[in-house]
């Protein structure tokens, strides 16, 4: 069963997002690592009680920013993935003011998210190594 919901356990995001981005995709520790996680909403996807993804959200005046989106690969092509999206954007439009979802997508994942509803914006750019393009999605 898939559960995905708030969470208060940054370890095990953390520890998600570091078998994803550091030793999967290569992503320095320095670049993955940063001082917002203490501000985030963090959001946490298990099946069957298993940890298996998590996303990140800031909040920035009427933007909602959904980040370090991490899905493990035994879980990809499941659908957890786009349920932990889904969760994102609906835990967005939860919070007052904001109006606005964006992420920076890797750029071979611009066609998951614009089936999920965002539309890409503004150029390509390198972040952390990997090709990124902003999307967007009114809320």
């Amino acid at each position: 069963m898939i559960d995905i919901r708030p969470t208060q356990d940054i370890a095990t995001c953390r520890m998600l997002r570091r078998k994803v981005f550091i030793e999967e995709q290569g992503v320095s520790e320095a670049d993955e690592i940063d001082d917002k996680d203490d501000d985030a909403i963090h959001l946490l996807a298990t099946v069957d009680g298993v940890p298996m993804g998590s996303a990140r959200l800031l909040l920035m005046g009427q933007t909602g920013k959904i980040g370090r989106v991490c899905v493990l690969p035994a879980a990809r092509g499941t659908g957890l993935g786009a349920a932990l999206m889904r969760a994102a954007v609906q835990e967005l439009r939860r919070q007052p003011g904001v109006t606005q979802a964006k992420l920076g997508a890797q750029t071979h994942a611009l066609g998951f998210y614009e089936r999920l509803g965002f539309t890409a914006q503004g150029p390509i750019y390198d972040d952390a190594g990997i090709p990124h393009r902003d999307m967007v999605m009114g809320l």
